[in-house]
């Protein structure tokens, strides 16, 4: 998912799918008690993003961390839970149902459901899992992890057998790793019984159980869900099955939980509300944290130096390592410079001028790593191989021009190179790129965000060696996210480049395969790149089980630089009031705060 992400585990994901053992940190220490008191527990949100979507069935442009994990997964859990700690494994205690069971050769898997109940006291049925999957669907083209072919393509036939019981025929057998941690992963089961309608007075039935009543009723629900003044008082959103409910919403994102009464998880809220707090900068949410309006917040990289300040005003500092890479996109379809992108020298030429390991020290103060390929290195995995984190582009001025020159650009240092031997050859700009063609880029980077601003104005600098001009504009992060869309070469195909500062978190593919941002035809393969050999690697990663097929497709990948590589930040160096217990950072940003308790 976009955007954002402590202690090291070294852990196989597909070791540990199959242990019932596995619980979320905490459970036993803070038993069930579902005592409510006036109690407000105030977590701090990342600067200039805030949650801005409610319905769970949404396109790229609402699809962040903030809105899957902070907003809407307090309200609507997921049918399969995935982190244990710092550990991005499956989580059966907070699955809302049990491991799937497979069949008929790989190609049937058996699904059954937990006693849960809805905030309106009817059971979380087989059949809210069907309503969810028939609005996918129908609407696969908003869903911005959907791959044609894939989820939930692959599900050829899907039934009900009775209440607790869902059933989905495969169009093949598939890695089971895969298929539960990057394809189930994606089902959140959703109230039939009070959404499948299509108007607000309209009956509620079976509605979704045709393609075009499917659509309809999703046409019906987003269009409720656009409407954010009715958040907390539009009795759709009032029916959920997680541990909170939805009290106060506004524009701005100020967000107040109270707890839901009928939550069947293991452990239900005990305390009175949960409030979720935006600003627009980092050094606004450090001036909150200094005056102490704030439970759960992070100092910013360049206040690091101020947390022992901090811990003398209550605070215990931890730093939050998210399952994730950071990158930003190139539009390889904008119809002026997307010829330009597409050539690999032009892409190595430009990676080897940023200089993360300086990044890291300078701008993130040492709270962050680089990226140098598709699977995080962070937190310590056997997943991401050698090769990967042994930068295969590192900081060079000298080779980064030399590629350019050979390339049939007349590098112009601190002005702009332009091409002057067209053609396909090998020493010639390449397809598509006319003589006279200019290295002049538009780069839209995310606000609020001091170390974001500081890494992109050091890049224009960088690259201004090679005369290629960097022109910097800035947005808050949802406008990035939504500006940085997948489009056809066309006029409306303008953007050229976006960073909203955090890539991508592993979520709801939890293992990374990378079919979501990478593979043609993704619905958040944001620059649409398009690389036969890299489909073919990922595909194989589908349904050949084991790490060798990961390796591949991660080492190849890594030297195709889909993106621009740059440094990943930690998700924040959290600032933990020392009375609030029951905390535990997942690297998968997906929090339990109904195991926190705040003490006076």
């Amino acid at each position: 998912m976009l955007n954002l992400f402590h202690k090291p585990v070294r852990v196989a994901l597909g070791a540990l799918i199959a242990s019932s053992s596995l619980v979320a940190a905490g459970a036993g220490a803070l038993g069930s008690s579902a005592s409510a008191s006036t109690t407000n527990i105030t977590f701090a949100l990342p600067p200039a993003v805030t949650p801005n979507y409610i319905f769970p069935v949404m396109g790229a442009a609402y699809y962040s961390n903030v809105n899957l994990y902070q907003f809407q997964a307090e309200m609507f859990r997921p049918l399969y839970w995935f982190g244990n700690g710092a550990s991005p494994t499956f989580n059966p205690t907070l699955s809302l149902a049990q491991a799937p069971v497979y069949s008929n050769a790989g190609k049937t898997i058996t699904i059954k459901m937990k006693s849960y109940k809805w905030s309106n006291g009817k059971p979380v049925t087989s059949a809210d899992v069907l309503f969810f999957m028939d609005m996918l669907k129908a609407e696969t083209k908003i869903w911005p992890v959907y791959v044609p072919g894939e989820f939930p393509d692959n599900v050829v036939s899907m039934s009900a057998p009775n209440a607790s019981t869902v059933v989905f025929n495969l169009d093949k057998a598939y890695s089971t790793t895969w298929m539960l941690y990057n394809e189930l992963s994606q089902i959140t089961p959703l109230p039939a019984a009070a959404w499948d309608k299509t108007s607000v007075n309209g009956t509620v039935g079976n509605n979704a159980g045709t393609t075009a009543g499917a659509q309809a009723v999703w046409k019906f629900l987003t269009a409720q869900a656009q409407t954010v003044a009715t958040y907390a008082t539009n009795p759709l959103w009032q029916v959920v099955d997680g541990p909170f409910k939805l009290k106060q919403f506004d524009s701005t994102g100020h967000t107040v939980f109270v707890p839901n009464p009928s939550y069947s998880g293991p452990v239900k809220v005990s305390y009175g509300s949960l409030t979720l707090q935006p600003f627009t900068t980092d050094a606004a949410e450090y001036n909150a944290l200094r005056a102490g309006t704030v439970d759960y917040g992070y100092v910013p990289p360049q206040d690091s130096g101020q947390i022992p300040l901090l811990k003398s005003q209550g605070y215990n500092s931890s730093p939050w390592i998210g399952w994730s890479i950071n990158y930003f996109p190139l539009n390889y379809n904008n119809p002026t410079v997307g010829p330009i992108f597409r050539q690999l020298y032009f892409r190595q030429a430009m990676q080897e001028m940023v200089n993360q390991p300086t990044d890291v020290k300078k701008a993130l103060y040492g709270y962050g790593y680089p990226t140098y390929g598709p699977v995080p290195i962070e937190p310590k995995n056997n997943l991401s191989t050698p090769q990967e984190a042994a930068n295969p582009y590192p900081f060079n001025p000298s080779k980064s021009k030399a590629l350019l020159t050979s390339h049939g650009w007349t590098v112009k240092p601190g002005g702009t190179s332009t091409c002057t031997n067209p053609g396909t050859g090998p020493t010639q700009c390449g397809a598509g790129i006319a003589k006279g063609a200019a290295l002049n880029f538009n780069l839209q980077f995310a606000t609020g965000y001091t170390y974001v601003s500081q890494e992109m104005q050091q890049l224009k600098s960088n690259l201004a060696q090679d005369g290629i001009q960097l022109n910097l504009t800035s947005a808050p992060f949802n406008t990035v996210i939504a500006t940085a869309a997948p489009c056809k070469v066309g006029p409306s195909c303008s953007w050229q480049m976006e960073n909203w500062g955090q890539g991508w978190s592993y979520g709801p593919d939890y293992y990374p395969t990378g079919e979501s941002i990478f593979e043609t035809g993704s619905g958040i393969n944001e620059g649409s790149y398009s690389n036969p050999i890299n489909d073919a690697n990922i595909n194989a990663t589908h349904t050949i089980s084991g790490t060798a097929v990961l390796y591949k497709y991660e080492n190849y990948l890594a030297k195709q630089l889909p993106d621009i590589w740059q440094p990943n930040p930690d998700f924040q160096i959290s600032e933990i009031r020392s009375t609030l217990k029951g905390v535990s950072q997942s690297s998968l940003l997906n929090f339990t705060p109904e195991y926190w308790k705040l003490s006076k």
